[in-house]
């Protein structure tokens, strides 16, 4: 079924996917796209499916998959364990650790304000009726607990916490009326920036490159049936929890994005297709009610410059620690939290710990 016909066939079982790392038994190196499991709902077992070695091949053969995976999410949820591994010690790696194509949107028109003024910049005319949206490297994309590699301290190290999605196959041109059946899974990610070389980057006028370094994603990626009722209006109407340095940061609501993703991913295929496993970013969460807090060091920082001349929030340093989740009305997290350190770039652990 090709892009033109087919956008997702409706999930009948809710369910949670991730990726362990795999290392060849003789060589000990990490097969880069790992093994896919589905994770049962108290995130403790993870059960591999025979014939689905791994997200990318899934997101290939989805509707052909799709009952395989579903089989083995109904067997976690009825305490059906057996041959499951226990997650409690896996390395998780990013639930699509590689794919076609990483595009990041900016809908939320509070957090582009902030930041335009922070880099003296005006925002676009057509702010409300355009979605911003840049294409990043979507290889190497890094787990939950990955180290952030930090080169000099001048580059300006931020977080910035997102909900993405991953994509089915979208054609060309299709409308954002059609486009939300494209939504496959959901999850959360630190979409890193370098705040001291975006700046340089953007007045050249060929956009971001060493601004923006791999991305990093928690450990599961759900099915939007996963999030109940919040998932509604292709939106995702939840908090986005954020702790820097053991102290919590920001939780403002994922679900004010100004653009939906439906519009997003009609903006994303306006001049081509969109393959299957398109991961797709909602850009930094963020609210104009100040009390919540950010989803990013920018924002803080530009607050303060607001308020009395000048930026007094640091970018991240070495040892900095950055955590992110997003948790359901009864406390339960929905896509695992990240939890990240950052370090000198010579010192990088790549591997992501149980998480």
């Amino acid at each position: 079924m090709n892009p033109r016909e087919e956008l997702r066939r409706a999930v009948e079982w809710s369910m949670k996917l991730a990726t362990l790392e795999r290392r060849d038994p003789v060589t000990g190196r990490p097969d880069p796209d790992g093994r896919l499991v589905v994770v049962s709902p108290d995130h403790r077992w993870g059960l591999e499916v025979p014939g689905v070695p791994s997200m990318r091949d899934a997101m290939d053969r989805w509707d052909k998959v799709l009952p395989l995976l579903e089989h083995a999410a109904r067997q976690l949820s009825a305490g059906e364990t057996a041959g499951a591994c226990d997650l409690a010690t896996a390395t998780f790696m990013a639930p699509l650790p590689r794919t076609w194509s990483w595009l990041d949107g900016s809908a939320f028109i509070q957090h582009v304000l902030l930041v335009r003024k922070a880099r003296g910049a005006e925002p676009p005319e057509d702010l409300r009726t355009v979605p911003l949206m840049y294409q990043g490297a979507s290889d190497n994309l890094l787990g939950p607990r990955a180290d952030l590699p930090l080169r000099h301290l001048g580059d300006g190290m931020d977080f910035e916490a997102e909900v993405a999605v991953v994509l089915g196959p979208v054609a060309m041109g299709t409308p954002a009326s059609d486009a939300g059946g494209a939504v496959r899974l959901i999850m959360l990610m630190n979409d890193v920036s370098l705040r001291n070389l975006i700046p340089r980057e953007l007045a050249a006028g060929f956009g971001f490159f060493h601004g923006k370094p791999a991305s990093s994603f928690a450990p599961f990626a759900v099915t939007p049936d996963e999030a109940g009722e919040a998932w509604r209006e292709g939106r995702l109407h939840l908090p986005m929890r954020s702790w820097l340095n053991g102290v919590p940061y920001g939780h403002p609501d994922a679900g004010e994005m100004f653009f939906s993703f439906p519009e997003l991913i009609a903006h994303a295929a306006a001049t081509r297709d969109l393959s299957a496993g398109t991961i797709l970013g909602s850009g930094t969460v963020s609210n104009a009610d100040e009390s919540v807090g950010s989803s990013c060091l920018a924002e803080q920082r530009m607050l303060e410059k607001i308020a009395t001349g000048t930026m007094v929030t640091p970018f991240m340093k070495d040892g900095d620690r950055i955590e992110l989740d997003i948790l359901l009305d009864d406390g339960r997290s929905l896509c695992g939290r990240i939890d990240q350190v950052v370090v000198p770039a010579a010192c990088r652990n790549v591997s992501g710990a149980a998480g």
